[in-house]
C-alpha cells in the first residue's frame, strides 16, 4: 500500500451515480451516469448518455432523470459510450479504480451490466464500496448510515455528475474526520 498526503497511490476511488427508466438492467435503460475522480480537487469527471436498450420504462422512473422519453431515444448508443468510459478510467487511474457509489445496489448493477453486454469486462473488476457504509464504519455506528449526506456541498439534483461530485464531497469530510482513504 502506497500513501501521499492521506490518499492511497495504487488504486483511485471513482464516484459514480447512476440515472435509470426502471429498477433493474436489461428489461430497462440507463438514461444517463456520472462519475467523479474522488482526489482533492474533484474537478475529473465524465458524463454520459445512452439511449434505451428496452422497449419497457417507468414514467416517474424516467422523470427523475428530468428527460423525456423523446430525449432519451436520441441518446448516444451505449458500445461507443461505455467505450469512451473505460477510456476514461484508464487515463484517470493509478492504479486499478474502484467503484464508490451512494446506492451501490442500484448504480453498481447498471454500470457492470452496460460494460459486461458491450465491452465484455468491467473496469472496476467485481466489487464496489457503498457511501453509507464506509461512514457507518468511520463512526461505529451500523445505523448512521445515512446521516453522511450532510457532508455534501454540491446540492443533490439527479445531474449524476453532480451528485456523485457531492458524494466525493462528503468523503473528503470522512478523510477529514480520520478515515484512511
Amino acid at each position: 500500500m502506497r500513501w501521499n498526503n492521506g490518499l492511497r497511490t495504487d488504486m483511485n476511488f471513482v464516484i459514480v451515480d447512476v440515472e435509470a427508466d426502471g429498477p433493474i438492467p436489461a428489461e430497462f435503460s440507463m438514461v444517463c451516469f456520472g462519475a467523479v475522480l474522488f482526489d482533492e480537487a474533484l474537478d475529473q469527471s465524465f458524463y454520459g448518455q445512452i439511449r434505451p436498450i428496452s422497449e419497457q420504462f417507468i414514467p416517474e422512473a424516467l422523470a427523475i432523470s428530468g428527460f423525456s422519453r423523446e430525449q432519451h431515444l436520441a441518446f448516444d448508443e451505449p458500445l461507443p459510450v461505455m467505450e469512451k468510459f473505460a477510456e476514461w478510467l484508464d487515463s484517470q487511474s493509478r492504479g486499478r479504480p474502484v467503484f464508490v457509489s451512494d446506492n451501490l445496489a442500484f448504480d453498481w448493477q447498471f454500470i457492470n451490466y452496460y460494460f459486461h453486454r458491450f465491452l465484455g469486462r468491467n473496469p472496476f473488476g467485481f466489487s464496489g464500496r457503498r457511501i453509507g457504509d464506509m461512514y457507518a464504519g468511520l463512526v461505529q455506528d451500523a445505523y448512521s448510515a445515512t446521516e453522511w449526506k450532510k457532508y455534501r456541498v454540491t446540492k443533490h439534483s439527479h445531474n449524476p455528475v453532480d451528485d456523485a461530485r457531492g458524494n466525493a464531497e462528503a468523503l473528503l469530510k470522512f478523510r477529514e474526520l480520520g478515515l484512511r482513504i
